[in-house]
């Protein structure tokens, strides 16, 4: 890490915590002690998880022989200085004037944890289990119709920082530098995989084939499928909505019937899909560094993204009615009724080529492929006329 580009302008963002408002006196250990010994509420603020969340963590990375304590520093401050950092989007100055000690020092443990969290971090993505997730199971519009859909997958875009030399591949459609980051991730709120590194020029389905043909590669269980938008195609294993045909984000109006079997299963798949964007917002809520490019080499920033992952599902593990995850579950679920967007609110229609797809799949799968999707979406809308004709 380069210290001296790490160290400049202090603070960077505007998550700051009220520790820094208070007297700066006290050393590190001493802050730590106050923050783990008070209430609750300071340990999710400062180090953005439970305290009994932070000891165990503490332990495994002890237990493994991944961290040590030293002469000056103890696992729970190196651990704290780590989350400290990306819970806050803090530069290296700013948490030097808090725990009173060096750059080098602090840089030094930053890293240090980072990839400690690395080296266990596939402890914590857990592959999709056998059952019909409960989101699924207990609600009308969704069961059985998706039965074995095990989650979505979506694409975001992470800010980095890179060289000159570099920016060209790293810039996106919008002009900015970022890395394209692939998830797919639970309805409950949990990753089951995560590819960081693209560069933000790389299209999203260049990115999934990726995913699905490394040697960590994505595993789509047998049978089971995923939710896709219409950034991608409607291929095995995969399924995107109807292109040419209204789809809808969770901003719903009420009263708006849908007009055939096309555009109620959209809006259904849209009402599901939007895990992706409840989890992306959780993990940008509790790790704010995401949300600039931190002044770091490009590998660790990738690293960042993926020990943050990893850490989101530990905490989720660990601590499921956490505040944040609260405020991030159900409550931008559509209401009982149906209803769906005004044509103003739709999102723009992307065509997808499958003829230019290097996924490996031939016509018939992908005619396949095609039929399942009509199968669901044409037992959905008899079901739906059955339900207002009774």
């Amino acid at each position: 890490m380069d210290s001296s580009d790490d160290e400049k302008d202090g603070v960077y963002g505007n998550h700051i915590p009220k520790e820094l408002n208070h007297n700066l006196s006290s050393n590190g250990m001493k802050f730590v002690d106050e923050v783990l010994n008070g209430q609750s509420e300071r340990c999710l603020e400062n180090f953005r998880m439970d305290k009994k969340v932070f000891y165990k963590l503490c332990d495994i990375l002890q237990s493994k022989g991944l961290l040590r304590h030293t002469n000056r520093i103890k696992i729970e401050e190196q651990l704290a200085i780590f989350m400290f950092i990306v819970g806050h989007n803090l530069r290296t100055r700013a948490v030097q004037e808090l725990f009173r000690y060096s750059g080098e020092t602090i840089s030094r443990h930053f890293n240090n944890v980072l990839n400690a969290i690395m080296a266990i971090s596939l402890d914590f993505f857990q592959p999709p289990g056998p059952d019909v997730p409960p989101e699924i199971s207990l609600d009308p519009r969704l069961y059985p119709y998706f039965k074995d859909c095990v989650g979505a997958v979506d694409g975001i875009h992470i800010p980095v920082m890179v060289g000159v030399d570099e920016q060209g591949p790293f810039r996106n459609k919008s002009g900015l530098l970022s890395q394209n980051v692939l998830a797919a991730c639970s309805f409950d709120l949990k990753f089951h995989y995560v590819l960081a590194g693209w560069e933000g020029s790389a299209s999203d389905l260049r990115v999934l084939n990726s995913a699905l043909t490394r040697r960590n590669k994505l595993q789509v269980p047998e049978g089971k499928y995923y939710l896709v938008d219409n950034k991608y195609a409607n291929m095995p294993g995969f399924i995107a909505p109807y292109q040419a045909v209204s789809y809808h984000t969770n901003q719903t109006t009420t009263g708006y019937h849908p007009q055939d079997a096309k555009e109620l299963f959209n809006q259904r798949h849209s009402l599901l899909r939007n895990a992706t964007d409840r989890i992306f917002g959780a993990l940008k809520e509790r790790f704010p560094i995401l949300l600039s490019a931190p002044p770091y080499p490009l590998q660790t920033q990738v690293k960042l993204v993926v020990a943050a992952c990893a850490l989101h599902n530990y905490i989720r593990r660990e601590k499921p009615d956490d505040w944040l995850f609260r405020m991030y579950e159900q409550d931008t679920l559509l209401p009982m009724a149906e209803s769906l967007l005004p044509l103003e609110g739709e999102q723009p229609i992307v065509h997808v080529d499958t003829r230019a797809l290097e996924f490996g799949f031939q016509t018939e799968q992908l005619e396949l492929a095609s039929h399942f999707r009509d199968s669901i979406a044409t037992e959905m809308w008899d079901d739906y006329i059955s339900g207002l004709a009774s």
